[in-house]
């Protein structure tokens, strides 16, 4: 049942075509890229482990972003999380963000980039953390239609109690094009906390600047925190 989920949403993405649309994080893991000047990428997230959870660890996440370029490669956005479950008490979060790409070489494929995603919740704050990730990553994309790109990178937590789990963790991500607008995609954050997952997709690129991707997020810890995620992203 759980398989025939998966490969029915990510069948759907075949069904689409387009032109190529810059992102401004790989699947769930911070990209180098930014988001051009006085452009804005908006993106609506859906995550969810109901279609297999029979218990109160079910959950779906409603996860809003928006980014905006602002020049000098720099971006500045906010995510708006709210998440589901059975028993309620889930808090409605803010994330807000920026990232600098200190470094672009367009002949060699490089770039890296710096920034940091705040955690602050709006609701239900007693017994919840306001921290920060920040991280660094550099990627190298080869040359060729089909030529991968890959990310590399850390990341630290600020601000984070010691129930957050991991404070340090690694960064990693392939970036595969399997024709003119369809990718496979794969990026992986290590730790046992909220960013520790592996999480594989197909992603295709739609018209007037959209994107479509669906995929699976692996837990490196607890498989009741696996889940399905769908994102739809739109660059204007």
């Amino acid at each position: 049942m759980k398989t025939r989920i998966i490969l029915s949403c990510l069948g759907l993405l075949c069904c689409f075509s387009s032109s190529a649309v810059a992102q401004s994080s790989i699947m769930n893991a911070p990209s180098s890229d930014v988001v051009a000047p006085k452009r804005v990428y908006v993106e609506m997230d859906f995550i969810t482990n109901y279609a297999w959870q029979r218990d109160d660890a079910r959950f779906a996440n409603y996860l809003p972003r928006a980014v905006v370029g602002i020049g000098h490669k720099i971006e500045v956005g906010a995510n708006v999380s709210y998440t589901h479950t059975p028993a309620g008490g889930a808090p409605i979060e803010v994330q807000p963000n920026v990232k600098w790409q200190f470094y672009r070489n367009e002949g060699k494929g490089v770039a890296a980039a710096v920034g940091c995603l705040w955690f602050v919740p709006l609701t239900h704050r007693a017994g919840t953390d306001t921290f920060g990730q920040c991280y660094s990553v550099v990627s190298k994309r080869f040359q060729g239609d089909h030529g991968p790109k890959f990310t590399g990178g850390g990341y630290g937590l600020v601000g984070a109690s010691d129930n957050a789990g991991t404070k340090t963790g690694a960064i990693a991500a392939w970036e595969q094009p399997l024709a003119d607008r369809f990718s496979f995609i794969v990026d992986w954050q290590s730790g046992q906390n909220r960013m520790g997952y592996l999480s594989p997709a197909l992603n295709v690129t739609l018209p007037h600047n959209g994107s479509l991707s669906g995929g699976y997020a692996i837990a490196n810890k607890g498989h009741h925190n696996n889940s399905l995620f769908i994102y739809f992203g739109q660059q204007f």
